[in-house]
């Protein structure tokens, strides 16, 4: 690939690397596209467990890259949907997804990060939802993910005011999991990574889709919901290995059957 570099581990666990550190990984449209395809291959993929997205050198990416034109030709609305069609691929990955925050992550870069299930920022990270001073409204999903993650008026101060916070700020607010020395990022990311591929992969799954649905359905349906998934969770081989090895006193190994 022209602007990313995917490494697969044995254990499920896939890292996705943002590779135009000349440019602090600014989006162009090659990179559009790879992510696109990047997205839909991990989320049908039966051997990847965990997709770890990060920027190469300093940065995590500074947004898209405006000197490069549009992500593809036509329309301005075309290209707004295609970037689209990139935010909702990421969305409908149904396996854990958390980003790995190296350096600065602003605009549409800040807004794939929040697309992932879970952050993790170095301490010398920085967010900003830079669109107002671009002369620009917020895209790649930050309209919906920021009021979802610290509430509307935080939101509205984000994006409004386009100021440039820390790692330590974004935590405060609820915008990050966690913070860690930049030099121990690696190694948290990896210890959370490989947990989760450790994990049941398809109630993991269920789970995830039960919780990004919640702010839009009633307790009821919620409730009915999560009946559904125990339904399928209690039929898979899993859930009986689960059980074996809680018995045994030996940790589970969980084959996503």
């Amino acid at each position: 690939m022209e602007t990313l570099l995917l490494d697969r581990m044995p254990n499920g666990v896939v890292t996705l690397t943002l590779n135009r550190p000349e440019k602090k990984n600014a989006m162009n449209g090659a990179m559009w596209n790879e992510l696109l395809a990047v997205f839909r291959e991990v989320a049908a993929s039966p051997t990847d467990r965990v997709l770890v997205i990060t920027g190469a050198g300093d940065a995590f990416c500074s947004g898209a890259d405006l000197s490069a034109g549009p992500p593809v030709q036509g329309p301005p609305m075309t290209a707004m949907r295609h970037v689209a069609e990139v935010a909702l691929a990421l969305h409908r990955i149904p396996k854990p997804v958390i980003a790995k925050v190296n350096g600065v992550a602003a605009g549409g870069g800040c807004n794939l990060a929040l697309g992932c299930d879970l952050i993790v920022a170095a301490d010398t990270a920085r967010f900003s939802e830079i669109f107002s001073r671009r002369g620009l409204s917020v895209d790649v999903g930050g309209t919906w993910l920021l009021p979802r993650l610290i509430g509307m008026h935080r939101a509205k101060e984000l994006a409004f005011f386009a100021e440039v916070i820390s790692a330590r700020q974004a935590a405060e607010i609820g915008l990050v999991n966690r913070v860690v020395p930049a030099a121990e990022l690696d190694a948290f990311v990896s210890g959370w990574a490989d947990r989760l591929a450790a994990g049941p992969p398809i109630a993991l799954g269920l789970t995830k889709r039960l919780l990004t649905n919640a702010f839009s359905v009633t307790l009821d349906e919620a409730l009915e919901h999560e009946g559904m998934a125990q339904s399928v969770n209690i039929t898979t081989e899993d859930t009986g290995e689960a059980i074996r090895a809680f018995l045994e006193k030996r940790e589970p190994r969980f084959r996503g059957r």
